[in-house]
């Protein structure tokens, strides 16, 4: 393996590293939002030990309210004193209803909490176009206007800070069934209303493709990359004598599931330990044929690849309500999320931005919770070992790889990332797939001497399956690894079977 430490052309941003909480199941109920009366400590109503752990992975930045919840949500019921607030019915998530206590303002309260960006999706599959503007000026003006004055009249004076916002969610699917023609036309009306003010200044992020759906990316960036030419016109080339895109981002979805047969997140055996691998890495092709299309619309690669809903996808646990999405997180989660991760930072020339679904309780999430139980899962630990990549410089990567074979099929059993931050620390992160078999890497690291400080921590596992519960929270987390030697350019690393690796060396 060739670490190329003078290749420095890319930063992994931050923000690859985002988290995504939707109204589904026990995320937001429950998971974060527990009311001022609960008897779980809590912060204005937001549970103080899920944002306690939050806060120790540094998350970028918070997706919010969706997800296919997005494109049904008003967002004026969930504002003003919550004994007025109407209940809805959630038609997508279990038909359940719930009573709007989590709105604006106690999402906005979480972000803060958090010390993180908040990402709102807008509703465009039964919202107006006036609805999604007002949001836009409830949240972000600070002149004189009926939207400033309901925010202070609910008790908020000064507006938030609002980077990103997203103009509707999987409007190919659960938001609206458009074509993605009629969707492009509804993306460049309503973005137009999705305004800067009070010097905010608002990435727009529009609906990109699920997977591998190359047409829909392509009429995306064909119609969505048009810009305001130049207006010579003296009394107003002031305000129009610059090129301004009209999209700043596009999603794309890859989940790592089989649709035609969900098996269970924690009795699976090889054939599906592979399976589940092999999925995984596909979203590298999908990543690098949308980017093919990308750049013939955006050769300076100014929009970024937003993948804003990732991750695994297995049944729910026995006896939870199927719509609830509710799955244990095991060994393999962690492998799979490890690998997202390195893909993602190899390609942060075009992925600017990513959120693994879901933050607690659904899908493949960081936290687990049960009353006032809390268990941190696999993939928690994945996220806080490689935060040591965020905003570093992307060090490029030669594997020269052997071959996890299973029947007839091989995958390579080592997948890699690299970065160097500010101060110089190179920071490594492996993936060993197979799940038996240990591998002996040599890493070819220019400049690197005996006197090198390296330091390792390894996550894995005796079994594939293994994962923690409420009863043994610890089963998992990372530990010391010192299974290297160092010598002049080269670091000799045994990495364990079945594990995610990462190494600093100073």
């Amino acid at each position: 393996m060739n670490i190329h430490t003078k290749k420095k052309d890319h930063t992994i941003s931050r923000h690859i590293y985002g988290h995504f909480a939707e109204h589904l199941g026990r995320c937001v109920y429950e998971g974060i939002w527990v009311g001022e009366d609960s008897s779980i400590p809590n912060t204005r109503g937001i549970r103080n030990d899920v944002v306690e752990a939050l806060r120790k992975l540094h998350i970028p930045n918070l997706r919010w309210p969706g997800g296919c919840f997005a494109d049904e949500y008003h967002w004026k019921d969930g504002i003003g004193p919550l004994e007025d607030r109407p209940t809805i019915v959630n038609t997508n998530w279990g038909k359940v209803t719930e009573n709007n206590h989590f709105g604006t303002h106690e999402f906005m309260d979480l972000c803060e909490q958090l010390d993180t960006e908040p990402y709102i999706c807008g509703n465009v599959g039964s919202g107006t176009v006036q609805e999604m503007q007002e949001w836009v000026e409830y949240l972000t003006f600070d002149g004189e206007s009926p939207m400033t004055n309901l925010r202070k009249k609910n008790g908020r004076d000064k507006p938030w800070k609002l980077k990103y916002f997203g103009i509707g969610n999987e409007n190919w699917g659960c938001g609206g069934k458009m074509r993605v023609e009629h969707y492009a036309d509804k993306y460049r009306n309503y973005q137009t209303y999705v305004k800067d003010l009070s010097g905010n200044e608002i990435y727009k992020i529009a609906c990109g493709p699920q997977e591998a759906d190359y047409h829909w990316m392509e009429v995306m960036m064909r119609e969505g990359m048009d810009r305001i030419e130049p207006v010579k016109d003296a009394i107003i080339e002031n305000i129009w004598d610059y090129h301004r895109p009209e999209m700043n981002g596009i999603s794309l979805h890859y989940y790592t599931r089989n649709r035609a047969n969900y098996t269970s997140a924690t009795e699976f055996d090889e054939a599906l330990w592979f399976d589940y691998m092999d999925r995984t890495m596909k979203i590298e092709e999908i990543i690098e044929n949308h980017t093919a299309i990308m750049d013939k619309y955006d050769p300076e690669k100014s929009v970024g690849l937003i993948i804003d809903e990732w991750g695994t996808w297995f049944k729910v646990e026995p006896g939870t309500n199927p719509g609830f999405l509710y799955q244990q997180n095991t060994l393999r989660d962690a492998l799979i999320a490890g690998i997202n991760l390195n893909i993602f930072n190899n390609h942060c020339d075009r992925v600017h931005m990513a959120n693994i679904a879901q933050v607690v309780n659904v899908l493949q999430a960081m936290i687990l919770t049960d009353g006032e139980k809390m268990i941190l899962t696999p993939s928690y630990h994945v996220f806080e070992m490689y935060k040591v990549h965020h905003d570093a410089t992307l060090l490029p990567t030669n594997v020269s790889s052997r071959y996890y074979t299973y029947e007839d099929k091989h995958l390579p059993m080592i997948n890699v990332s690299a970065s160097q931050n500010q101060s110089g620390q190179i920071n490594i992160s492996i993936c060993n797939i197979h799940p038996s078999v240990s591998d002996d890497i040599i890493i070819d690291l220019e400049g690197l001497t005996s006197e090198a400080q390296v330091e390792g921590r390894v996550l894995t596992a005796d079994q594939i399956n293994d994962h923690n519960t409420f009863d043994a929270p610890n089963n998992i987390q990372p530990i010391e690894f010192n299974d290297f030697k160092i010598e002049p350019n080269k670091l000799m690393v045994t990495i364990p079977s079945k594990s995610v690796l990462v190494l600093q060396i100073n």
